[in-house]
């Protein structure tokens, strides 16, 4: 670490730049939305800007901004006040979710890492069902590798505790999050997932939509209730309404950014990100993440001109 103020200041801001991308995962990881993890990176460069005469070397960088980082978001916790643990599935109950544009990872340097290294949606709810220690714990250890003594370092509390802290977050997550840890991985968007996802962009009407729905289709919306089965999914995407649709990726899964114009409004007013689940050439299922803020994540516009 320099000794001058100048060069404390070079230093750190060389070294978050080095590490952003991937501390924007990390945080969004654990928050489960992007427009939380923005604010999390941020607030975690500050801190670290108020601490970087303090910071002595034994640790990596890296490892000193995702302590921080993990701080900040159990800090970001505690300041929301409690927040209850949901029941039944997240992806119908959970308004804080929401999808990681894959487009985020693509200009990275360390792409080649972090891309393989983002987590499948799945996992991303999974967590959900964790108190924020435990998810946090569960990260560092199972995603990060961290031990145990690396942890209790950064949360700044006993091994035990821990230990504690992972054993009851596996617990949960057993029932509830994919099995194998190479299912937690993105997956690999295909080009039959790109060709599904064209068509569903351009469908208009009940019976175009069905020909791409799976039997027991499920489309969640919260905290909207869910849409379940091809009859029912097939009337709710074919209504008569004005949309724009854009194609996209996240998480490694299709996805499409919606903009809706109503009845006498003179925009196209950004609504919702769908992000599609295809097994056996079918969608079989549809998360939808409604909200402007879910758009903005993909860098795109709160209204759109006819």
């Amino acid at each position: 670490m320099p000794d001058s103020p100048d060069e404390q200041a070079v230093w750190l801001q060389h070294a978050f730049d080095e590490h952003r991308r991937e501390l924007h995962v990390h945080c969004y990881r654990l928050a489960g939305n992007v427009a939380d993890a923005d604010d999390l990176v941020q607030e975690t460069f500050l801190r670290a800007w108020r601490a970087r005469d303090r910071f002595e070397g034994r640790a990596s960088a890296r490892t000193w901004f995702y302590r921080i980082a993990t701080n900040v978001f159990l800090d970001s916790r505690k300041a929301a006040g409690h927040r209850t643990i949901p029941h039944g599935d997240p992806f119908e109950w959970s308004t804080e979710l929401g999808p990681y544009p894959d487009a985020l990872l693509a200009d990275d340097p360390q792409t080649g890492l972090a891309a393989r290294e983002t987590v499948e949606l799945a996992l991303i709810a999974a967590l959900m069902y964790l108190p924020p220690r435990q998810r946090a714990a569960f990260v560092l250890r199972e995603v990060y590798g961290w031990t145990p003594q690396e942890i209790a370092a950064a949360l700044d509390t006993a091994v035990a505790a821990v230990n504690s802290l992972l054993q009851r977050a596996r617990h949960t997550l057993r029932r509830r999050a994919p099995s194998d840890p190479q299912d937690w991985r993105r997956p690999q968007l295909t080009s039959e997932d790109e060709e599904i996802l064209r068509r569903y962009a351009n469908a208009k009407d009940p019976e175009t939509f069905r020909a791409l729905l799976a039997e027991d289709v499920r489309i969640t919306m919260p905290p909207e209730p869910p849409v379940v089965g091809i009859d029912a999914a097939a009337e709710f995407l074919g209504r008569p309404l004005d949309w724009r649709t854009f194609p996209t990726s996240a998480n490694g899964r299709p996805a499409l950014i919606n903009y809706l114009r109503r009845p006498g409004s003179p925009h196209y007013e950004a609504l919702v990100v769908d992000v599609l689940r295809i097994e056996n050439g079918k969608i079989v299922e549809s998360n939808a993440f409604i909200g402007a803020r879910h758009l903005a994540a993909f860098s795109m516009p709160a209204t759109l001109e006819p």
